[in-house]
C-alpha cells in the first residue's frame, strides 16, 4: 500500500513538472509570436509609405528639379527596402527613409506653389498619416519586444528558454534624425 502511495506521489510530481514546463513553453511561444504579429503590422505601414513615395517623388520633381539628388535617395531607400530580407534591415532602412522624407517636406516649404498643389497636398497627408500609425504599431512592437524579453529571462522560464535557443530581441529605435525637431516654420 505504501508503494502505491509512493507511485502515486512521484506520478504527481513529475505531472506537475511536466505541466510547469508545458505552461512556461506555452508563454515564451506566446511571446515570440506577439513580436512577430507586432512586427508583422508595422512592416505593413512600412510598405505603405513605400509604394506612396514614388506618388510623392513624381509630383516634387516637377517643382523641383534642382533637389534630385534627395529624390534619388528616397528613390534608392524603397527599393533596397523592399529587396531587404532581414527586419533588422527593413528597420534601418525605415529610419532612413523617414530622415529623408522629412529632408523633402522641409525643401517643399521653400516652394509655395508646390505646398500648395493638391496632389502634394493629399500626398504629404497620407505620408503623414502613414507615420502617425507607424509611430503606434512601433510603440506595441516595443511593449511586444519587452514582455517577450523579460519572458525569456525570468526564472524559470530561462532554463528552458536558453535551451531552446530564443535569443533578445531589439527595440525599434528612434533614429537621432527623428528626434531631431527644428521648430515651425513659417
Amino acid at each position: 500500500m505504501n508503494q502505491i502511495i509512493g507511485i502515486g506521489i512521484i506520478a504527481l510530481i513529475i505531472v506537475a513538472i511536466i505541466s510547469v514546463f508545458i505552461r512556461i513553453y506555452n508563454t515564451i511561444v506566446l511571446f515570440k509570436f506577439n513580436v512577430e504579429k507586432a512586427y508583422a503590422n508595422i512592416d505593413v505601414l512600412l510598405k505603405q509609405r513605400a509604394e506612396e513615395i514614388p506618388n510623392l517623388v513624381t509630383t516634387v520633381k516637377e517643382y523641383v528639379s534642382h533637389e534630385k539628388s534627395l529624390l534619388n535617395e528616397l528613390t534608392e531607400l524603397r527599393t533596397k527596402y523592399f529587396s531587404a530580407n532581414t527586419q533588422e534591415e527593413k528597420v534601418t532602412l525605415n529610419n532612413q527613409m523617414a530622415s529623408t522624407l522629412g529632408k523633402i517636406m522641409v525643401v517643399a516649404e521653400n516652394y509655395p506653389a508646390l505646398k500648395a498643389n493638391t496632389s502634394f497636398v493629399a500626398l504629404q497627408e497620407r505620408i503623414s498619416q502613414l507615420e502617425d500609425n507607424i509611430s503606434d504599431r512601433r510603440e506595441f512592437f516595443n511593449e511586444s519586444v519587452n514582455m517577450y524579453n523579460i519572458g525569456i529571462n525570468e526564472f524559470p522560464n530561462m532554463l528552458l528558454s536558453k535551451s531552446m535557443g530564443y535569443k533578445e530581441k531589439s527595440l525599434l529605435q528612434i533614429s537621432d534624425a527623428e528626434k531631431k525637431y527644428d521648430g515651425v516654420k513659417f
